[in-house]
């Protein structure tokens, strides 16, 4: 078929182009025939977001949310008019400044009056800051006080939290600005979904569990305070506790974790720790899925500021001058055999116990060991045995600083991860992108981003034996240059970046959207 020449209707007349009407004339083919219109490109929708999140690396962190609460609401800055809600911590308070108060949410039940300040990150990233001395302005994590104990009140300061989200939702906190959703994240923002419905609000919310073993359980008498009603007490009753993180599920329009294979795993009992009917159910009608989470790009050991050595795939001499800096800093020889890796909480769902039955076996074998973390006093202990035990192999700081930990990612070999259950991790796609090959347990999201024997490996289960397996699989692996050079350029393209994650928020979005367009208006 011969080819169809256009021409706009008299094209080359002064006026059609540069008349002061400057009016867009129609199309016509070679004989004069008018074509259709066409399609003009319909306008981004407009999202208007509140992300609520108890930690933020900009400020403070514990975990992994503190990472995704740092990255994904900047990926989201293209197609989303994204804020931050976070409590004013006092590291919150001194990296802002003193924020300009822009709202207030009034007092509720036991609940008590919270200003809104408002302030940018260098970025330009807007953050909400929920001000309350009383609550929020005190030492230790946001959790717990420096003792280790939670603090007492938790129920009244994150039930705070959730309630004024609730409230800038409804366009009751004077803030000049309402969102047209929440994006709520784990128990300490869980319940601002509950609030939401419970007021008659309509403002659909998404709740994203990085890790359902944390549930915000607490008494049962707490509720008056709290403000839940009575007629929705079973929304959150759990054993006879308040679960924050169930009140949340049961009244969020859409709930995610951040991996596929989490979203799975934590319908059956094995690993849904008590709430398993419940998501087999929001599974069942649709409202569960997985959005693994990605990595930002400072995870980039060509110019990462924290390395010793900058270096890029293939580029192995870089590698090694990473790994000999780790061994200074940890009062390690240099050595030939390779170096294993522990970045982690040090806690009972990371298999740390596991690593330390194993760790004299990576000596015996002439491996060395260099271990970074907090955590649970037993294993802090135990870490920091291994190392008195293993003088010159073995190296533990109990603490964290992030430069230490980005160095170790960048000078080890392997890393060891053998968690008994990982929602999502990060520490393994931080370690893939620096060249270091894990050895994990396959569960969770470890599952959806390492693949055995390509970029990692996988132990089918979380046992001393397994562990074991893998380590001598990493072993044979370091002695052919071959394959392991193959498998570290490998592992360095696998990790993802947050925009991957940041278009799927985004359809969700537009899907949550959609779906309240369609429902009756509720007065706010």
């Amino acid at each position: 078929m011969a080819a169809v020449a256009l021409r706009r209707l008299d094209a080359d007349s002064p006026s059609a182009e540069f008349g002061p009407t400057r009016k867009r004339l129609p199309l016509r083919d070679a004989r004069g025939r008018f074509l259709p219109k066409p399609p003009g490109r319909r306008p981004a929708p407009r999202r208007d977001v509140l992300f609520v999140t108890s930690e933020m690396s900009d400020f403070l962190k514990t975990g992994g949310l503190g990472d995704v609460a740092a990255a994904l609401p900047r990926a989201l800055q293209g197609g989303c008019d994204a804020r931050v809600l976070i409590p004013g911590y006092p590291a919150v308070l001194r990296r802002l400044g003193e924020p300009r108060v822009v709202g207030r949410v009034r007092a509720h039940a036991g609940l008590p009056e919270c200003a809104i300040g408002r302030a940018a990150l260098p970025d330009g990233l807007p953050v909400y800051v929920l001000v309350n001395p009383a609550l929020f302005e005190r030492d230790g994590s946001p959790y717990v006080a420096p003792d280790g104990s939670d603090w007492s009140d938790n129920a009244i300061r994150f039930a705070t939290l959730a309630h004024a989200a609730a409230e800038i939702a409804a366009g009751r906190a004077g803030l000049g600005w309402r969102p047209q959703l929440l994006h709520l994240n784990d128990w300490p923002g869980a319940l601002a979904a509950a609030y939401v419905s419970w007021r008659g609000g309509d403002t659909p919310s998404l709740l994203t569990i990085h890790n359902l073993a944390y549930q915000g359980l607490f008494p049962a008498g707490a509720a008056a305070a709290l403000g839940v009603p009575k007629t929705a007490l079973a929304d959150l009753e759990f054993h006879g506790q308040l679960s924050f993180l169930r009140g949340g599920i049961v009244h969020a329009a859409h709930v995610n974790t951040v991996s596929a294979s989490y979203a799975r795993q934590i319908t059956e009992p094995a690993h849904g720790c008590g709430l398993d009917r419940l998501l087999a159910r929001c599974a069942a009608t649709g409202r569960l899925s997985g959005i693994l989470n990605g990595i930002d790009a400072s995870w980039d050991p060509r110019t990462d500021p924290h390395l010793h050595a900058h270096f890029a795939a293939g580029d192995w001499q870089g590698k090694r001058a990473n790994a000999r800096q780790v061994r200074r800093e940890f009062g390690l020889p240099d050595a030939t055999g390779p170096l294993f890796a522990l970045v982690s909480r040090l806690v009972h769902q990371k298999g740390v116990d596991l690593i330390c039955e194993v760790a004299p076996q990576i000596v015996a074998a002439g491996g060395q060991v260099v271990a970074i973390g907090t955590g649970e006093p037993r294993l802090e202990r135990e870490v920091a045995a291994l190392a008195r035990r293993f003088p010159g192999r073995v190296g533990a700081h109990i603490g964290f600083e992030e430069g230490l930990a980005r160095r170790m990612f960048a000078g080890s070999d392997f890393l060891l991860m053998p968690s008994r259950f990982e929602p999502c991790g990060l520490s393994q796609m931080y370690a893939q992108r620096f060249a270091s090959l894990p050895i994990v347990h396959a569960t969770g999201g470890l599952i959806d981003t390492v693949e055995d024997g390509v970029t990692g490996f996988q132990c089918r289960e979380a046992t001393a034996d397994a562990l074991r397996r893998g380590v001598q699989r990493a072993f044979r692996v370091y002695r052919l240059p071959g394959l392991l050079d193959a498998m570290r350029r490998a592992a360095m393209r696998a990790p993802a970046g947050w925009d991957a994650a940041a278009r799927q928020y985004q359809a969700h979005y537009d899907r949550m959207l959609a779906a309240a367009a369609m429902r009756p208006a509720v007065a706010a």
